[in-house]
């Protein structure tokens, strides 16, 4: 958690070849210009390392957010808009012909490649559309970024104050990220026809805002829960704090976690009906882990109903909620052993499995891999069988009460509270000095011959100065070898 997007590549694309600008010449070689940037900055970050690509996250934020007002120049110009009370004159000469490497969609794969096939649009607007999702996906890479660090088993835990900032920063990072792909779905609502892909269609848009809203709801609740981060104590074998106080959480904060639980499961759950209502294009992975962060949120909300229940001397009540935790995860669990032990009871190899695949998972996030890919199903599970052992313990030895049936909690469960609002997002505009710049005519041509595909690392020669049509590749162009 959040989800670990990749981010999509594009060929090269210059907008001299299909716009010219009669009140500022220079704008589509300037939006060319920033446009290759984002390209090469996207190609890049593909091919780092995941360790290195966490600290690339910010060239590439940067590079879009530079870009996005010359886009969003070039669409103003096209519909006779003004910008900074600016009149900008934009000339459509020939459709666009761009093409992005969509990475949500089921496309159909290359043949001898493992990548998906690129899609090509012929249209502005979903080059908007794409840029912005782009500009999403890695505000959401930032957020992950900055709770990695939560997550590492190999070194000694974060201190209380960089927990608190590692979550006010993933927080504003979702929320940004659903500011931008609400922009979207309310500007898909204007379009007729079907979008090239169910990357940038506007359920996908829906879809990953309700995502961006679940997860930064679930880090609200996860500021003040201290049961995982004592999960992973249990686990790190650098932690020095061998007497720590039990955790506590005050009672009438549990009720308002549930509901704030619910809330999440409830964006997840739209998420995953949108997307699963595309026609079947959206990557299976997706819509898996839409489907994990729905079961993980409402087993999170059991579990807080669960703790309210303990704290009210209901041992046997807190222990059905934790069995109905175990339910809405779809987690399999025998009759606890009385002593204790924790955990369910069952053979050895599913022992060692269990085991097996939880040390796997510390290991994708100490090396900043695709960890988190179930929406914390397992830090969940981890919380809920520590809870389970200790309070049967006690059940069995001391309380001996009554454990009512889950089907009568589950029925009793309360609604969910939104604790975020989205705020609107405003498309980045050129300031007036820029815009006065570019009334001037380019300096330079806007070649479109250079960068043809968006896989190639090196540059395609020009033709030679001089040379016949058709011979350029008689001429040496390289360091020339003496005989």
């Amino acid at each position: 958690m959040p989800y670990p997007f990749v981010l999509p590549t594009t060929s090269a694309f210059f907008f001299s070849s299909s716009f010219s600008c009669e009140t500022h010449p220079s704008l589509p070689l300037n939006a060319s210009t920033h446009r290759g940037v984002v390209r090469d900055t996207l190609k890049k970050h593909k091919r780092l390392p995941p360790l290195s690509q966490v600290s690339n996250l910010s060239s590439v934020v940067s590079s879009l957010n530079s870009y996005l007002p010359y886009l969003f120049a070039i669409d103003a110009g096209l519909s006779h808009r003004a910008v900074q009370g600016e009149e900008i004159n934009v000339i459509l000469k020939t459709a666009p012909a761009i093409e992005w490497r969509p990475t949500l969609s089921e496309s159909a794969v290359v043949p001898g490649k493992r990548e998906t096939a690129r899609v090509k649009i012929q249209s502005l607007e979903y080059e908007v559309f794409f840029a912005l999702s782009a500009l999403a996906s890695a505000c959401t890479l930032q957020a992950r970024a900055a709770l990695q660090p939560l997550y590492v088993t190999s070194t000694a835990p974060v201190g209380t104050q960089q927990r608190q900032a590692a979550l006010a920063s993933a927080s504003k990072s979702l929320l940004d990220a659903a500011s931008i792909c609400d922009y979207l779905a309310a500007r898909a609502e204007g379009l007729v026809a079907a979008p090239p892909c169910a990357d940038i269609s506007q359920a996908a848009a829906r879809a990953q805002c309700s995502l961006a809203l679940a997860e930064a709801t679930l880090l609200a609740v996860l500021k003040d829960d201290p049961y995982p981060a004592v999960v992973a104590q249990d686990r790190n074998r650098n932690d020095t704090e061998w007497m720590y106080k039990a955790p506590e959480i005050p009672k009438v904060r549990t009720h308002l976690f549930a509901r704030l639980c619910l809330a999440a499961a409830d964006h997840a759950a739209q998420a995953h009906s949108l997307c699963a209502g595309a026609g079947g294009r959206m990557s299976h992975g997706f819509l898996r882990y839409l489907e994990d962060l729905r079961r993980t949120s409402r087993a999170k909300a059991c579990r807080f109903l669960a703790i309210d229940a303990e704290m009210g001397g209901q041992t046997g009540t807190a222990i059905a909620w934790l069995q109905a935790g175990f339910l809405e995860l779809g987690v399999e669990r025998k009759d606890v052993k009385k002593s204790g032990g924790g955990g369910s009871g069952g053979g050895g190899l599913s022992k060692f499995k269990k085991e097996w695949t939880e040390r796997r998972e510390d290991r994708k996030a100490e090396k900043g891999a695709d960890w988190g890919a179930d929406a914390s199903k397992l830090e969940e599970t981890r919380v809920l069988e520590m809870l389970e052992a200790k309070w049967t313990k006690q059940n069995d030895t001391i309380f001996t009460q009554a454990i009512p049936p889950t089907g009568q909690l589950l029925a009793q469960m309360p609604s969910g509270r939104e604790i975020y609002s989205i705020k609107p997002f405003r498309p980045p505009l050129l300031d007036g000095a820029a815009l006065e710049a570019m009334r001037a005519p380019p300096d330079r041509s806007d070649d479109a011959g250079n960068y043809p595909s968006s896989d190639e690392d090196t540059i395609v020669d020009a033709v030679p100065v001089g040379a016949f049509p058709g011979t350029q590749a008689d001429y040496r162009t390289g360091t020339p070898n003496y005989y």
